[in-house]
C-alpha cells in the first residue's frame, strides 16, 4: 500500500499536481456529468468492483459481470460520442470476458 501511494504521489508530481487537480475538479461540476460521462464513470466503477476484490482478496464476484456486460455495451456507445477507438476495443474485449464468465457460471 505504501509503495502504491509513493508511486501515485511521484507520478502526480511529475505530471503536475495543479494540472491533475484542475482535471479532477471537473468531477464536481454539474456540466461534466453528461450522459456519456455518467456511463463512462459507471462502467469504470463496475469494472473496479470486479477487479479490486479479485486482486486484493482473490475473490470473484461473478454476478457483477452482468453489470459490466451492460455498462461495457453502453460505453461502446459513449466511445462513439467521444471518438475513442481504444475504449471501443477494450470494452468489446470486456464484453467477451463478461459473457465467458457468466456462461461458465450458469451453464449446466
Amino acid at each position: 500500500m505504501i509503495i502504491s501511494i509513493i508511486y501515485a504521489v511521484t507520478l502526480f508530481v511529475l505530471i503536475g499536481i495543479k494540472k491533475i487537480s484542475s482535471v479532477l475538479k471537473m468531477l464536481f461540476s454539474i456540466k461534466y456529468w453528461t450522459d456519456y460521462n455518467i456511463i463512462e464513470f459507471s462502467a469504470w466503477m463496475a469494472k473496479a468492483a470486479i477487479i479490486i476484490p479479485g486482486l486484493v482478496y482473490g475473490k470473484e464476484i461473478w454476478q457483477l459481470h452482468f453489470l459490466t456486460l451492460f455498462t461495457s455495451s453502453l460505453l461502446i456507445w459513449a466511445s462513439m460520442r467521444k471518438s475513442l477507438p481504444t475504449l471501443i476495443l477494450f470494452n468489446t474485449i470486456w464484453i467477451f470476458i463478461s459473457l465467458s464468465i457468466i456462461i461458465r457460471h450458469i451453464s449446466f
